[in-house]
């Protein structure tokens, strides 16, 4: 599983002209599945969303999690991170997961990470979204979970 996260001030999804997840101060992260990830992907993934040190403690360095600022954690699927672009002007999907394992994974991911942390807000699976966001820094990772 893939991660871009994100350091946020703020952030939200919208679909249908309607919010439907939001967080003030914190990360968010648009996921993409691939097609040989497992629970085991998704389990390491949250373990990483939620202990990446990316918040400056008091002397300017990045040395806290998301969970030690008691900020929020967006989770946005995004098939498209798993595009193949080595070649051509045109992506290649062929790395990932059919439509109904990642959403299967996504969802996973999604109750995994409302089960293990309070402040947890998520788009839509499949759905046209329009994401806001101000990136603080910008600070911006890949990971792989």
């Amino acid at each position: 599983m893939i991660a871009l996260i994100q350091r946020v001030t703020n952030a939200n999804v919208v679909v249908n002209n309607q919010v439907i997840g939001e967080i003030k101060q914190g990360v968010l992260a648009l996921i993409g599945v691939e097609k040989f990830d497992e629970e085991a992907n998704a389990e390491r993934l949250l373990e990483r969303l939620l202990g990446y040190r990316i918040f400056s403690d008091q002397e300017g360095k990045m040395n806290l999690s998301v969970t030690d600022i008691q900020g929020g954690l967006l989770l946005v699927p995004q098939f498209t991170l798993a595009a193949d672009t080595r070649k051509g002007k045109r992506p290649s999907f062929s790395s990932a997961a059919p439509p109904e394992k990642g959403q299967w994974l996504f969802d996973y991911l999604l109750q995994l990470s409302q089960k293990n942390y309070p402040k947890v807000a998520s788009g839509q699976f499949g759905a046209d979204m329009q994401v806001s966001l101000c990136n603080d820094g910008p600070v911006t990772f890949w990971l792989q979970g």
